[in-house]
Parts: C-alpha cells; sequence; structure tokens
C-alpha cells in the first residue's frame, strides 16, 4: 500500500510521483492549467527550463542539464546554496517559456539553478525528517523572539530538503535588527538560518482559510500577485465603510474590493457630480444614496436625514442641474407619469386561490346537513 507524504497541500508517493488527485487542482496550490496537455511537443518549443514547486506557494525556475524526462509531479533534487532541496515538478513545456515571459525572466540573462537528478528514497526520508521539525522550530523560535523583545512575528518556517538551511518567514511592522537573532537560531538549530520578510497578505496566502463568502481564500487558491486596495474601491461600489466588514482575514482591506471596481467605474462614467445640491420650488435636494445598475440616485431635502428620499434617475438629475445653471428651479424631482396597468405574466392553472378553500367547503356541508329534515 502506497503512503503520501502530505507537504501543505501537496500530496506525494513514495514512489517519486504526486497524488492524481493533486494535479487535478485538488491540492496543488496556485497550479498552472496545463492546456497543452496531450498535444505533441515540436523541437522548438521544447524546453531545458522547468518549474519546481516547494512549500505553500513558492515556485522556482530551474534547468535540466542533465535532460531529465521530467513529467508534472516528479520529486527532483535540485541544486540549492548550499547544498541540495527537494522539489515537486509543477509545469515542463511550452507553458514554462509563457510563465517565464509574463514574470519578467530572462533565462539567456539570467543563470537559474540546476535540477541534480530524480528524487532518492534517502532523499525522501530526509526530507520527511525535515518536514516534521517545522512547526517545533516555528514554536521554539516565537520564544526565543520574546526572549531578545524584538517586534517581529515568526509566521512559518520551512527546511531546506537535506535539512542543513531554514526560512525563516516573519511579520513586522518597523525594520528589526535581528543579527543576533540569527546567531541564535543557529546556535539553538543548528543550520544556517535565512530571515525572510511577508506581509499580512502573503501571510493569509501561505496560512489559507476560509473567506466570509464560503470558499477557500483567493490568495491561498489562484491570486499570484496583491494589488493595493483602497476605501475608493467600496466608495465606488455604495458599500458601507464599515471595517469589520471591509477586512479579511489578513486584517487589510479584502482584494475582492477590486474584482468589480472596472464594471462599476464604467457604469458610472456619465453620472453627474452628486456633492451637488439640485434646486426644486419645494425646496433644496441633497443626494443620499446610488443604486449604480438601475441608474437610480437617491435625494432628500435634509441634508442630514435621510427620510423621505426620493428616487431620481440620472437623466432627470442631468435635466435638472442644468437648468438650476439657468437660474431655473424646476416643479419637482420626478415627473409623474400614468402609470399603465401591468398585466400578470403567470396564470393560476393550480386553483390555489385560497389556502382556506376547503374549510369554507366543511362549512357548507356542516349547513346542509342541519337543515335536512330528520
Amino acid at each position: 500500500m502506497d503512503k503520501y507524504i502530505c507537504y501543505t497541500r501537496g500530496c506525494a508517493k513514495i514512489d517519486e510521483k504526486i497524488e492524481d488527485s493533486c494535479l487535478s487542482g485538488g491540492c496543488n496550490k496556485l497550479n498552472v492549467h496545463d492546456w497543452l496537455k496531450g498535444i505533441p511537443e515540436s523541437p522548438s518549443s521544447i524546453s531545458n527550463v522547468v518549474e519546481i514547486r516547494f512549500k505553500n506557494i513558492r515556485k522556482a525556475y530551474y534547468q535540466n542539464v542533465n535532460n531529465l524526462v521530467l513529467n508534472i509531479g516528479d520529486l527532483v533534487a535540485v541544486e540549492a546554496s548550499p547544498g541540495h532541496d527537494i522539489g515537486i515538478v509543477s509545469l515542463t513545456g511550452e507553458l514554462v517559456k509563457k510563465q517565464l515571459k509574463k514574470n519578467n525572466i530572462d533565462p539567456d540573462k539570467q543563470e537559474l539553478k540546476k535540477v541534480y537528478r530524480y528524487a532518492r528514497s534517502t532523499d525522501i526520508d530526509k526530507w520527511k525528517e525535515a518536514m516534521a521539525l517545522e512547526i517545533p522550530t516555528m514554536l521554539r523560535s516565537r520564544k526565543i523572539v520574546e526572549q531578545y523583545k524584538l517586534h517581529m512575528k515568526v509566521s512559518d518556517v520551512e527546511y531546506q530538503g537535506d535539512k542543513t538551511k531554514a526560512i525563516f518567514y516573519y511579520i513586522a511592522d518597523e525594520r528589526v535588527d535581528f543579527r543576533e537573532l540569527i546567531k541564535a537560531l543557529a546556535e539553538e538549530f543548528k543550520i544556517r538560518v535565512e530571515m525572510r520578510q511577508i506581509g499580512a497578505r502573503q501571510e493569509a496566502g501561505r496560512i489559507g482559510g476560509i473567506g466570509p463568502c464560503g470558499r477557500e481564500l483567493c490568495c491561498t487558491n489562484w491570486l499570484t500577485s496583491f494589488v493595493s486596495v483602497t476605501t475608493t474601491s467600496a466608495r465606488h461600489q455604495e458599500l458601507s465603510l464599515n471595517p469589520v466588514k471591509l477586512a479579511g482575514q489578513c486584517s487589510k482591506l479584502k482584494c475582492c474590493l477590486n474584482y468589480e471596481l472596472d464594471s462599476y467605474l464604467d457604469a458610472i462614467k456619465d453620472f453627474p457630480n452628486t456633492a451637488l445640491a439640485i434646486e426644486t420650488k419645494d425646496g433644496t435636494a441633497y443626494h443620499q444614496k446610488t443604486d449604480v445598475f438601475k441608474r437610480l440616485l437617491w435625494y432628500s431635502f435634509d441634508r442630514n436625514n435621510a427620510m423621505n428620499m426620493v428616487a431620481v434617475p440620472v437623466d432627470r438629475v442631468k435635466e435638472i442641474i442644468l437648468q438650476n445653471k439657468k437660474g431655473i428651479k424646476v416643479d419637482k424631482l420626478v415627473i409623474e407619469e400614468e402609470k399603465k396597468e401591468q398585466k400578470m405574466d403567470y396564470q393560476n392553472v393550480v386553483g390555489q386561490e385560497s389556502i382556506t378553500r376547503f374549510d369554507e367547503k366543511k362549512k357548507s356541508t356542516k349547513n346542509r346537513n342541519k337543515k335536512r329534515p330528520q
């Protein structure tokens, strides 16, 4: 029976293959869909560069200098500084060239590290031992940070495949002098130490979780780049500026606030300036809220009170503003039009006019029985 190594949402078999369910997107975090799968590669499209995935979202590109036949899911030993690391092949072929171009990496100008060999059983055993040390090392390192009274948080630890080096991911609001900390960590764990600072969004992507929408966090599942999010995005979408509702798991503004922003910006291009008050013979009306896609602006005659609001179409507001510029006050905000009778678009074919129709029949039969002579 095969045993699997679950390496933070990545499953690897002892026979150097990743589990098929992971390749379909179940466990492979931030995987690239191979839309060229099954199409024969031309000699010009064959690339000696492969994409290797490590813990969580860390990926890197390596040169296949030994011309190994590598497939997605293979466990390989790759060059590290110092020693070697163990990773999982996540992309090969023509798509690697597309990814290199997307990430502005030129393999001709930039020297890439090398793929040494397929991972041996001894490499995998040492890799498993290194993974088992990560959580205890993270907990112990947090206590050491407290001893040095540094304003930082160690959020994750990633061991190299040969157990000679570890990357300590930390979060800090200010610049931290951790030179003494590195010496203490190296002496405590007998390894080479690399400190790597990440932001709150990157931490959420590494740890993972479920968002308020009920789905897996976007930064964990597919989001690869973080675009700055401001409260202006919420204002354009007429959302309540409640920090509790607008903040995500990382305590920053939700990345999804930018998803539909372009649609809202296109929809409000021809909207009038809502800061302008409109003049009518009944008084001055002030803007209170906007229904973007219904193209309605809501106005009330009290600046500080949203009671008795009136929905005014965008075109009507433009017309009123033009008349106000000419010094004309309109009679009413909305022109009353004759309402046409709306016909029902369905018919009651079941005959359920009333839920008490059966009770009425029972009453009528009782009355008949009483009237019958005995």
